[in-house]
């Protein structure tokens, strides 16, 4: 009888790396949040980007957060129905939340929840708003959210390039975000992802991904060894290109995850040892 392949037992877990920075930007409040939590062996990631007045924006995304992180650990669920009751859930302590306090009823907040199954190695997510996720393998941009943005609908239409997806004066005008009142649904993906090592997310808010190109993306990560060195370099990248427009500056979040694969590589039959 053959022996069994090193590589043929699927249930060693994935490994994530995780790195995360967020501030204020030019602004004098930071309205984004972020936040994390592993439960068995499920990860879930989210970023959110608040909007309101007298703090309620911060209070906005906060709520996101907590909301989804507070329903992901008591169900510990993955697929698409669990992550969509997530960001449902979401939604409805974010209504409360407007409807206990009057002033802060016009607050809304941007979302994107990235879900990982270590022990099953497959990943999926979701959004609302301009907060992106963006999926890179082997250094190449495999998968990216869609804007739920005018100049975004502008862009598939024909009337806009893809470059004033970052420069229009109307860029954030929103067709989706939690807490706006006839809000298009969040978008969820429908199929799980196999992940493979080396695999790398990247969740952030416009006020990061408006300052660096998908292509300096991709050679950050080609570069770099860890999370933390991918988000360095490209947090690097967003502040040079951001002075140097001479435009003030939004709160800005970013949150970079790599998988790595624990299983030990078997040579193949056919390579040449060194």
């Amino acid at each position: 009888m053959p022996e069994p392949s090193l590589l043929s037992d699927t249930a060693i877990p994935v490994v994530l790396s995780l790195a995360q920075l967020s501030h204020a930007g030019g602004r004098q409040v930071n309205q984004d949040s972020w936040g994390s939590v592993l439960q068995d062996d499920l990860a879930c990631m989210i970023v959110a980007d608040g909007v309101g007045g007298e703090y309620g924006g911060e209070i906005a995304s906060n709520v996101v957060v907590n909301s989804i992180m507070e329903m992901f650990v008591e169900e510990a669920s993955f697929g698409p129905r669990a992550l969509q009751s997530y960001i449902e859930h979401a939604v409805a302590q974010l209504q409360r939340r407007q409807a206990q306090i009057p002033r802060l009823k016009d607050m809304s907040s941007t979302v994107a929840v990235l879900l990982i199954d270590q022990k099953n190695r497959c990943a999926l997510w979701a959004h609302m708003g301009d907060t992106r996720l963006y999926l890179f393998r082997q250094g190449k941009l495999l998968s990216a959210t869609r804007d739920h943005s005018l100049i975004q609908q502008f862009v598939d239409a024909g009337h806009c390039s893809a470059d004033q997806l970052r420069r229009h004066p109307r860029r954030s005008i929103l067709s989706a975000a939690v807490g706006v009142e006839g809000s298009a649904p969040a978008t969820v993906t429908q199929s799980v992802t196999e992940l493979q090592g080396r695999d790398a997310f990247l969740i952030c808010t416009d006020g990061f991904w408006e300052w660096i190109s998908e292509a300096e993306m991709e050679q950050a990560a080609i570069q770099a060894d860890s999370a933390q060195d991918w988000l360095d370099s490209m947090h690097a990248l967003v502040e040079k290109n951001g002075k140097a427009s001479n435009v003030p500056l939004d709160n800005c979040t970013a949150f970079t995850i790599r998988v790595a694969d624990p299983r030990p590589s078997v040579p193949s039959a056919y390579s040449t040892p060194l």
